[in-house]
Order: structure tokens, then sequence, then C-alpha cells
């Protein structure tokens, strides 16, 4: 079967991979080794040449990542992938491959806490300045232009307050100005979402969150819509920065890729019922869910995903008081900063994974005190709203003392 005739759910199992070349082995092997054996000296002298294809050193790649990256490649329409040790790492080669010394930035106005803090680094050392905007329409982005202005960097759904970027806005300048458009697409998976589709120049992920699904590695992916520039990566930024992916690594998320379509369509229709539930609390004030019918933002929502995906942010009376109590009073619910595993995860970001982000602008992004993030998990919906209303009910018995 011709590989662009193959939907996302089938790519998941088999991209990328060829059983007869690994002695017929139905799972993709763990090629555990740091160095690879010449024949000859001259087939090492061509290797590392670039005259002859082959394994070299896992620093520069082994079987096992390129299986991953191939069918990361495939799955976010793109033309190559790139594997890292962590989703930072993945975030950093891209900035580093992209600008100079004295370069600008164009960002949606929220970002990663960690994101936020390397544009700080950026900024400091090598005077490499950026904006943070909303990017509610394509003026808005453009009176951003500068002569030094090299790339817009976009996540969206935003973390955590799950605002969301219009793509085709962004592309739209972008291709007017020729700008390089990179998105963060953590919060969607390539099952919802595929930027690149969209006009988008690169596409990264943590492959901690949705991609593994297990909660049990850490790991960054980059795709990108141009081969040559995704192998130029490989062989200046990632090779010399030396960011790579263990093969055991690749191994586990090449492992958890292939339930992808299975478990978001759970996460999904989990949020979904949470949404409902959360929607006729008392001590809820706002909720933030890209799917959700009230959202003024859904109409963008619709057009540049498939589905709402597992998170959701609310905030609840009582600011941080109340915001930190609730959590303590769940049981089922894990207190954890990440998202995307197979257990339900809820987090403060104030105090948690933006508390480096100084108040001033982390209030701008609509990070308050009162806002908690819930990576919903695949649990059984009903036992997870028990565990939400025991919480509720511990809100309601100290009300007086959050007033």
């Amino acid at each position: 079967m011709k590989k662009d005739t193959l939907h996302k759910d089938t790519l998941v199992v088999h991209e990328g991979y060829d059983d007869s070349l690994h002695h017929g082995s139905l799972a993709v092997p763990l090629y555990q080794t740091s160095t690879y054996a010449f024949e000859n000296a001259l087939q090492g002298e061509k290797r590392f040449s670039g005259e002859e294809a082959g394994n070299i050193y896992s620093r520069l790649g082994s079987p096992t990542v390129q299986v991953l990256e191939k069918r990361m490649a495939a799955l976010e329409n793109g033309a190559g992938a790139l594997a890292f040790g962590s989703g930072m790492a993945a975030v950093s080669s891209i900035l580093v491959h992209l600008t100079k010394a004295g370069d600008h930035i164009i960002c949606s106005r929220g970002i990663y806490g960690c994101t936020f803090g390397l544009l700080g680094i950026m900024k400091e050392k090598y005077n490499i300045t950026h904006s943070l905007i909303s990017m509610t329409t394509e003026e808005e982005i453009e009176k951003e232009i500068t002569p030094e202005t090299v790339c817009i960097y976009v996540e969206t759904p935003i973390n955590p307050t799950m605002e969301l970027v219009d793509l085709q806005k962004v592309v739209n300048v972008a291709n007017r100005h020729g700008l390089k458009v990179v998105v963060d697409n953590t919060f969607t998976s390539p099952y919802l979402q595929n930027p690149i589709d969209i006009g988008a120049d690169f596409v990264l992920h943590s492959a901690t969150k949705y991609i593994n699904g297990h909660g049990d590695v850490i790991a960054g992916l980059l795709v990108g819509k141009d081969a040559d520039e995704i192998e130029k990566i490989r062989m200046t930024v990632q090779k010399d920065y030396g960011a790579i992916m263990s093969p055991f690594d690749a191994w586990l998320l090449i492992r958890g890729l292939k339930t992808l379509p299975v478990r978001m369509d759970r996460h999904t229709v989990n949020a979904e019922k949470l949404l409902v539930y959360l929607k006729g609390q008392q001590f809820v004030e706002d909720i933030y869910y890209p799917f959700d019918a009230g959202n003024p933002q859904f109409e963008i929502a619709k057009r540049q995903m498939k589905a709402g995906g597992g998170l959701i942010s609310f905030t609840v009376k009582g600011g941080k008081k109340g915001a930190q109590l609730f959590m303590d009073s769940l049981s089922l619910i894990k207190i954890a900063v990440s998202l995307g595993d197979a257990e339900t995860l809820i987090q403060h970001p104030a105090t948690m994974t933006h508390s480096g982000v100084p108040e001033a602008d982390r209030l701008q992004m609509g990070i308050t005190d009162s806002l908690l993030r819930l990576s919903v998990g695949l649990e059984h919906a009903e036992d997870l709203i028990a565990d939400l209303t025991s919480a509720f009910t511990v809100l309601e018995q100290n009300s007086s003392t959050l007033a």
C-alpha cells in the first residue's frame, strides 16, 4: 500500500520500519550501542565524508532513533524529523539554528515557563530579543516585525491557559515577510493538529507528554517541512551540542506511539465529560477548553484541530489558598507537572511550571493564582468526577476562610 493513502492510526504502528531488515523482528529492535564497526578503513572514511550512508556513532543517529524520526515526520506530514533528549532541547536547538546575535523573535503571549527562561538567557547573552503578543490579528503581528525579526514562535493551545493562536494568520504574515514559523504542538499531538499542513516550517513536541503517554521518558521531537534543513540542524546544532535522544528512550516512544490515536480519543472523551461537570460547580469561576462551544475561540479550534484534547484549565474561588486546598483534597488525581499520561494530573502553574516567570508577565499571560491545569487521563470519568466532587466539598466546607 502507498504511504500517502494510510491513516495516522496505521502510520503510528508501521511507518519507518521494515522487519525484513531486522531478522523478522516484529518489534523495533533496541540498538543499545554507542558506536558501530566499519568493514574497513575506506568505509569509515566514506561514512564520515557523507559518501556512504550508514551508522557511525549513536550521537549521530541509531537505527532505533531513525525509526522514531521517520514515524514522527510522517505523522506531522513533514519531510524530516530529529529526536532530542528533552522538549527543551528541541526548543533551544531550533531557536539556536534560526537566530544569531542581535536577532528578534515574535512569540505568542503565553509560552511554557522554561521557554520563557530560555528567551531571557538568549536576550542577556546574545541580545536576541523577543516580543510576547496575543497574535489576535495579522496587523498586530506585523506591527512587531523589525529588520532583525527572523521567526515567529507559537504555542497553540497555549500552556496553561489553553488560549489559541490562529495559525493561518501567523503563516500569512510570515510568508509576506520571509519569516520562519515554529509551532509547539505538544498539547495536541500530531493526531489532533498538524501545523505544517497550514504552512508552519517547524513543529516541535515535548515527547515526554502525549507521544510517550506513559510518564516514563523525557524527550523532545522536531519536525520540519524541508528535509535538507532538518539534516543541517542534525549535523550542526544537534551534533555539536549533543542534545540527542538515547536508543532506549526512542524505543519506549515507538512503543507509546502505537496507541496514540486510541489514547487521544479517550483523553478527549474524558475531558469533554469533565468539562460538563466543571461547568456545574459553584466554586469554578472560569473554564478554558478549546472545543467548548462557549469558548470565543471555538471557531479557530474547529478550523485547525480535530478535537479538544485532554487538557482543561480552570479557576477556583479562593485564589492561591483555594487552589492549593483543592489540590490537596484530591486522592485519585495526582499533583504533578507533566501531562498526557494515563494518570490524571493537576498542577498550579503560578507556583509550579510558570513560577520562574515574573508576576507581571505571568498575569499578562492570564496565569492567575487561582488557575489550575488538569491533564485528564484514561481512568473512568465517573471515578474522576467523584474525586473532584470530594475536593469541591472541602472547598465548600472551608469557604468562610477563603473569602
